[in-house]
């Protein structure tokens, strides 16, 4: 089993999440963890999960204007035109047998508003033939440059192990 854990990070706080999903999964089968701007357009044959995540910008997947004012906010990471939308928009369409979840980052204080960058990943995806492994899931940061709130890391670790479990029986 093999898994691909693709993250957006501006401020680093999705990064800490996706490694942290990242070492649940890894208690299971073997992990790839890469920023969107590494990941590869067409995950292959030898991805049997995919976890795809990015921070909520405008309660939505973030967007080039979105990611500028991050940068101009003193983001010390990802890229103005590229990010985790480009990126799930870019994958094959057609009939996949590996599975996806998605996840993202949220301030704490816009936890009861609707838009999510993880929900719109999640449809998108799904509109380009993958199968959900889990529904979208969402990891809470107490301003935009962060930190994560107390226990969202062992969340996230807590997730990645439930991914892993989600996906073994797909490929039995």
């Amino acid at each position: 089993m093999r898994a691909l854990v693709v993250y957006e990070s501006m401020f680093g706080n999705t990064e800490r999440v996706a490694k942290a999903i990242a070492a649940g999964l890894a208690e299971s089968m073997e992990v790839v963890t890469t920023p969107v701007g590494q990941a590869p357009a067409a995950p292959g044959p030898e991805v049997d999960l995919i976890v795809a995540g990015g921070p909520t910008h405008a309660l939505a997947m973030s967007r080039p204007n979105t990611r500028s004012e991050a940068l101009t906010k003193g983001a010390t990471q990802g890229e103005q035109q590229s990010g985790l939308r480009e990126w799930v928009d870019g994958l094959p369409t057609g009939h996949h047998t590996e599975r996806l979840a998605t996840f993202d980052t949220r301030m704490a204080s816009m936890r009861h508003l609707p838009g999510s960058a993880a929900r719109g990943a999640a449809r998108v995806a799904r509109r380009h033939g993958y199968p959900s492994a889990a529904r979208a899931e969402s990891f809470y940061v107490d301003d935009v440059k962060g930190p994560l709130l107390e226990g969202e890391t062992e969340r996230a670790t807590d997730w990645g192990r439930a991914l892993a479990r989600v996906a073994a029986p797909a490929r039995l």
